[in-house]
């Protein structure tokens, strides 16, 4: 299950920035809002898949409700996704 945390995790990062640094500034700046509705979706989805499997895999890596509660939190921080990575998955 960790294996599956961690690319999940992966991908709703690089998802995340590529809808930040992406997908939006083109909308703005070209006003063309297509490139948000091709990446909101799927990161939609990958976002609702990373905090499902963090509940999921909270016992298996006996982690506690503060470990939870940034893992949760570096969800919706740019490059956070990584930062779990590194400190709580490898």
């Amino acid at each position: 299950m960790k294996n599956i945390f961690r690319i999940i995790s992966f991908l709703e990062g690089v998802s995340y920035l590529l809808l930040l640094f992406v997908a939006t500034p083109i909308k703005y700046l070209q006003d063309n809002p297509e490139y948000v509705k091709l990446l909101g979706m799927p990161h939609g989805v990958l976002f609702m898949l990373y905090i499902i499997l963090a509940f999921v895999i909270k016992k298996e890596r006996n982690w506690n409700y503060k470990n939870l509660g940034i893992i949760l939190i570096c969800s919706v921080i740019p490059f956070g996704t990584f930062y779990v990575d590194k400190k709580y998955l490898r």
